[in-house]
């Protein structure tokens, strides 16, 4: 039988895996989408890698503004 303590750090340690699993996906997603956009736009357009870096920078707002809205809402829970 697994002591209150043992259940407790099990789930804490379950919580992190799923909150590293969010952000992950939070980063991953925009990022890959709008890079193969921007790949698929400059081979369209001969204008290689113009359209691949601001994929880039755009995912990379994105992705920051999505994790800023994650972690507030995650600091306004705990308290």
């Amino acid at each position: 039988m697994e002591s209150p303590a043992a259940k407790k750090e099990k789930s804490i340690f379950w919580q992190a895996v799923s909150l590293a699993f969010q952000f992950g996906y939070t980063i991953t997603i925009p990022l890959v989408i709008l890079v193969l956009l921007g790949r698929f736009l400059d081979k369209k357009f001969d204008s290689s890698p113009i359209f691949i870096l601001t994929g880039i920078i755009i995912s990379m707002i994105i992705s920051g503004v999505a994790l800023f809205l994650k972690m507030k809402k995650i600091l306004a829970e705990m308290k």
